[in-house]
């Protein structure tokens, strides 16, 4: 069976993959947002989601063991290099997902356009020939999971701090 693509939309998805590497486009979105709302706090914590949910992507993986479709089949060519990891989860849909997170408990109102960039990011990696979309939707619920874990985390020492007596 031979897979077609949309030429056109090639260099839109290889875009989107570049972008999501590492985090790097959460960071400068959030680094944007942080220095207009003038809330430190945000840049600070979406970082923290974003290495976290970096290294627990690695992580799964090294568990998973899952191949890639570019390696799996012969067709259809990956449009970019092809890392040499494990396919399961996606690292780009989990600090994607972790960041769009993040970002949305600090203004829930940027939630559309947040997970859409998410989603974009995460279906660019099946798209490009790396991922299968389970790949995609693990890295989804792992990276909500951190943002969400992370939040209580922060939650909870902000209101510790509330609750110390006056010293």
């Amino acid at each position: 069976m031979v897979h077609h693509r949309a030429g056109w939309l090639d260099p839109v998805f290889v875009w989107l993959t570049r972008i999501g590497s590492l985090g790097l486009v959460w960071i400068a979105i959030a680094l944007v947002l942080a220095y207009l709302w003038r809330r430190p706090p945000v840049f600070l914590l979406t970082g923290a989601a974003v290495l976290l949910a970096e290294l627990a992507a690695r992580g799964v993986k090294l568990l998973v063991d899952e191949q890639r479709p570019a390696v799996r089949f012969a067709l259809p060519k990956a449009l970019v290099h092809v890392p040499r990891d494990s396919s399961f989860p996606s690292g780009h849909a989990t600090t994607s997902f972790a960041a769009a997170t993040i970002l949305t408990f600090a203004k829930p109102r940027l939630a559309v356009p947040l997970y859409l960039l998410a989603l974009a990011i995460g279906f660019s990696r099946v798209y490009v020939g790396v991922h299968y979309p389970l790949d995609v939707a693990g890295g989804a619920v792992l990276g909500f999971a951190i943002a969400t874990a992370l939040r209580q985390l922060e939650g909870g020492r902000r209101r510790s701090r509330r609750e110390r007596p006056a010293g």
